[in-house]
Parts: structure tokens; sequence; C-alpha cells
């Protein structure tokens, strides 16, 4: 007779699988600049955002922490390069807009738990599952965890700027196991990036669910993911969960 799978352990990515902001980048940037006299169109910025985060995060990557940066300093160079790239130059006029929005995204305000975030947390905890985040998050997120009511159903919360090394490197899975003193086998994680959090989960011997949401899936992510292992809200983890474990003794 197969053993049947008793999980101990999930890790939880938190942008875009647990909390989301509330308004895009473009539109807080330009809602900062607005409040200090400059004027610049939400949608420049929005695309100079990507394009800059991009870079910063080939050239300095997980927060420039190799480079001899903080996350503070990496994350006001961002801010910089955007504005430059959407066009203004005057880098003294943006530098108190940086450290405005670098406070204003450590707010929970600017955040907002996903629906059905809150419910499968606690749905989770009644199991008497561990719960821990993973995420390739800089030091503000114990606090914005804490602002929006979370940080209370996690044992521990790791940023890769903590653990010095971001997702998918399989060293921040391990070291997560081993704070939870778990095997991978009977750990799985939650997250909304195929490469990321589902492929660099399962590298490591994890079981792993991807946060899909309501658009249209790339061919490239839904062919090799099972059907089983997409979650098209968080309130279908927990019946996956059942799946996952019961499909184990069917074996």
């Amino acid at each position: 007779m197969a053993h049947r799978l008793q999980l101990r352990l999930l890790t939880w990515d938190v942008k875009d699988t647990l909390l989301r902001l509330r308004h895009p980048v473009g539109v807080e940037y330009a809602t900062k600049a607005r409040a200090h006299g400059l004027e610049v169109e939400a949608t420049a910025l929005g695309q100079a955002f990507k394009q800059a985060y991009k870079a910063q995060s080939q050239s300095f990557p997980n927060y420039g922490l190799g480079h001899g940066l903080t996350s503070h300093q990496w994350w006001l160079d961002l801010v910089q390069q955007t504005f430059h790239q959407a066009g203004v130059r005057d880098a003294q006029a943006v530098a108190p807009i940086a450290e405005q929005l670098y406070k204003d995204f450590s707010s929970p305000s600017t955040w907002q738990v996903l629906e059905g975030a809150e419910a499968t947390l606690r749905g989770c905890r009644k199991r008497g599952l561990k719960l821990a985040v993973v995420s390739n998050f800089d030091r503000r997120l114990e606090d914005i965890l804490e602002g929006v009511g979370l940080r209370e159903h996690f044992d521990f919360v790791l940023t890769s700027e903590a653990a010095g090394w971001p997702k998918p490197d399989p060293r921040i899975f391990h070291e997560a196991l081993h704070l939870a003193q778990v095997e991978p086998a009977v750990g799985a994680h939650i997250g909304d990036s195929y490469q990321r959090d589902y492929k660099g989960a399962r590298a490591v011997g994890m079981h792993s669910f991807l946060v899909a949401g309501p658009e249209p899936l790339d061919p490239a992510v839904k062919d090799p993911v099972p059907q089983e292992h997409f979650l098209p809200s968080l309130s279908h983890l927990l019946p996956a969960l059942d799946y996952l474990e019961g499909s184990s003794a069917r074996l």
C-alpha cells in the first residue's frame, strides 16, 4: 500500500500571490511627482519603470547586495533611472520624490490583500501546516505584512535580501527548509512565477502550485504544468492540497 503524503510546510511568494499594488506603478510615481510640482505622464513612467527595473536587476541583482549597495539605495537609483527614461533630467528634483516613494511602498495602504488570501492562510493553519514566506523582496516586507494583517499567519519571513539569494536560486529554498526543519518532499511552494516559484521549488524537490489568475496562459507555461498544479485563485489551494495528498495514496 502506498504511503500517504502529509505536507508539513507551505512557503509563499507575496507580490501578486498574496498582495498586489492598489495602483499601477506609473500612477503612483506620477501622483508623487505631481505632489512635488513635477508633471509626468503615468503611462510614460510605467513603461520607463519596466525598462529601468529590468536593467537594474540585470546589472545589480538582488538589490545590488553583491556590489556594495543597500536595497534602499538600489530603489532610489531605480526611481532616478525611471524618471530619466521618462524625460526628466533633473536628478535633484527627483531625489525627494524617490525618498517619498520608498516610504510609500513600505506603507500597507499602498498594498491590497488578494481575495481569499486570509481565509486560505487560516485554512492552512487549521491543517497544522507550517507557513513561511519566501519572497524576492527587501527588508520592508515584514512591516508590510504586519500592516496588512498577514504576518501573524507565518512562522518566518525569508526575503532574498536577508537570504542573499533570489528565487529561483535553490539556496533560498534550502534555507527555508532548514529554518522550518522539514525535508523537501513534505514542503510545497505557492507563487505566480513559473520560473522563480514553480520551477524553482520543484528543482529542490518540493511540490509547487502556480497562481495563474484569470488571464490566458502562455503555452510555454500551460503545457508543462499539470492542471492540478494551477490555482485560478487562492480559494483553490485547499482542494488542491487534498488532491495532492490523496493522489500519493493512490499511487
